[in-house]
């Protein structure tokens, strides 16, 4: 799905920060300035956005993870809704640190959170006393809040999706530290070389961000549909491959008998 500027422009993805807060490094973004805001360059929104969205489709036809992160209040609801309707992992709470950097400690909470499930249906609970149920109980609830999205996450994601890379910075700093590429919504405030794939606009609208994440959303639907098909067409072709085999090695086998066959008879004659 391809946003037009029209689309943009209702969403007020133009409306960038006060230009005394903007960010030098974001000058080729900024169409102009109009009452001490900077305006964003809507067609550039588009094609960075374009470009964003194919990169996106690509990882999700391999079959690898997206992570998105967005903490803050304007995003976290619309991300938590959107992204959980394709099946990727997303942050919506705070960033856990090291979340990336230190992966295989994160792992062992999200085995935790597990582990507890375990309890519950082996009938392990029923032996342990109120309070030590209570504690347990609050222990889960903690951890499904911060990691409760992650929990499928068995690997380092492919790359990350970040609305807002000044609140994210710590996600940011991690990704780059280990080559994972970002792809971020960058409002005029912000630092565009800490980003793989910059999609300028205004990250602090809910429209702006609802617009943004329907587009990137059906991207990655769209990978993941074309992943399932070219799977289905591959499940399709290999029974009839090894049918095929199968008859061309009976086949062999008969013309072999054959030949044998009539060499023995050849041998008989010349006796």
């Amino acid at each position: 799905m391809s946003v037009n500027f029209d689309e943009l422009l209702n969403a007020g993805c133009h409306f960038g920060h006060l230009t005394r807060k903007w960010n030098p490094k974001m000058a080729p973004y900024i169409f102009m300035e109009r009452n001490d805001i900077h305006i964003i360059d809507l067609n550039k929104t588009a094609i960075q956005l374009d470009k964003a969205t194919a990169a996106l489709k690509q990882i999700a036809k391999s079959g690898r993870k997206i992570l998105f992160v967005a903490t803050k209040k304007q995003a976290k609801d619309i991300v938590a809704e959107k992204i959980s309707n394709i099946n990727m992992p997303y942050v919506t709470e705070r960033w856990p640190g090291g979340m990336l950097t230190n992966f295989p400690t994160i792992r062992k909470a999200v085995k935790k959170m597990t582990t507890i499930d375990k309890m519950e249906k082996d009938g392990t609970f029923d032996h342990l006393s109120k309070r030590e149920k209570l504690q347990i109980a609050r222990q889960r609830a903690k951890l499904d809040k911060n990691l409760g999205s992650i929990a499928d996450l068995t690997r380092l994601p492919a790359a990350l999706f970040i609305v807002d890379v000044m609140k994210e910075y710590i996600a940011v700093k991690e990704a780059r530290a280990l080559g994972i590429p970002v792809f971020a919504m960058v409002d005029t405030n912000s630092d565009p070389d800490t980003v793989d794939f910059v999609i300028p606009c205004n990250d602090d609208a809910s429209t702006s961000i609802s617009l943004i994440m329907d587009t990137v959303c059906d991207a990655i639907k769209e990978g993941l549909n074309e992943r399932k098909a070219e799977k289905d067409k591959e499940g399709d072709k290999k029974p009839v491959g090894k049918k095929a085999e199968k008859v061309n090695a009976e086949a062999g086998t008969e013309e072999t008998v054959e030949v044998e066959e009539v060499e023995e008879t050849q041998e008989a004659t010349e006796e």
